[in-house]
């Protein structure tokens, strides 16, 4: 079973969700990056509804047959990086959000606005 991009991103936000991770964003980078076609960012307010969201991520990729392609920052839970192929998550601990500002740092990218 094959799952496009977009469908990827969906189920990616809707585990976040689920979760309650905190000010979820997704940012389009086709066109602008090789590494991945769409970065989700989102945060939780503890180190273990980081992990609780992280969790949920991967399960949710595995139901629809994504295999995860790598995951850093488990352990600490300060900023978990899920690598699911066309789709980077990106899992911070509120202050770690605050202070790194991805979403800046990627200000050439478009806010996906229906996910």
């Amino acid at each position: 079973m094959t799952i496009n991009p977009n469908e990827l991103l969906n189920a990616a936000v809707a585990a976040a969700e689920d979760k309650k991770a905190m000010n979820i964003v997704a940012l389009d980078l086709r066109g602008i990056s090789l590494v991945a076609d769409y970065f989700v960012i989102c945060h939780g307010n503890s180190d273990t509804q980081v992990q609780a969201i992280a969790t949920e991520v991967r399960k949710r990729a595995q139901e629809v047959g994504v295999t995860l392609k790598g995951i850093e920052g488990m352990d600490a839970a300060r900023w978990v990086l899920m690598d699911l192929g066309d789709v980077v998550v990106h899992i911070f601990h509120r202050d770690e959000r605050e202070y790194y500002n991805i979403e800046r740092l990627w200000s050439d990218a478009k806010v996906v606005e229906n996910v």
